[in-house]
């Protein structure tokens, strides 16, 4: 177990988050910074940290179901439902999910893509915690709200690791409660 860093009281999470998440130069494609999140994860103490601080900012807010988006939300999103004691919906790409699912399409820079989760998730009365790793572009973020409202249920927030601020994902999501441990300013 990698118990490494991460253990440091006098640091804040953001810092010790920053330390942690790798930059990969030009991946998948040339100019992109790619934000590695693994390293949090394989730091038991570290991942812990994330999870419990995402609990900790939505107890007490009425939160109902998690829904965990594909696929790196999922690895959060689980332990923040335990965390606060509701129901864990997973939100996946279209056709993944056996049951009756609603869906919604979105814009891709080229296409559309599509999320789905079961008919039967949540309804009216529910409050549901949308849980993800990055927040970029939004849209992926932006269609799990559609889909919660569509289905009469409500956004209590939205969760994420971290932002790239420049990108255009929380112009999109204006209005709504977004909760972000590391932001990326564009530079």
């Amino acid at each position: 177990m990698d118990h490494s860093s991460g253990s440091d009281v006098d640091e804040s999470l953001e810092t010790r988050l920053r330390r942690t998440i790798r930059e990969v130069p030009d991946f998948p494609l040339p100019g992109i910074s790619f934000k590695d999140i693994t390293p949090v994860l394989a730091n038991s103490l570290l991942f812990r940290s994330v999870t419990d601080e995402f609990a900790r900012q939505f107890a007490g807010s009425g939160v109902s179901h998690v829904a965990a988006i594909e696929s790196r939300g999922f690895l959060f999103g689980a332990p923040v439902a335990q965390l606060l004691e509701v129901g864990l919906v997973p939100v996946r790409k279209v056709g993944k999910l056996p049951h009756l699912t609603e869906r919604v399409d979105y814009a891709l820079e080229y296409g559309t893509a599509g999320i789905e989760v079961h008919a039967d998730a949540w309804g009216p009365g529910d409050s549901v915690l949308i849980v993800d790793d990055v927040l970029a572009t939004g849209g992926t973020a932006d269609a799990a709200c559609k889909l919660v409202e569509r289905m009469g249920a409500r956004v209590a927030g939205l969760a994420f690791l971290l932002s790239l601020r420049y990108l255009t994902g929380e112009d999109l999501l204006r209005g709504r409660r977004v909760e972000t441990l590391v932001r990326y300013q564009p530079g």
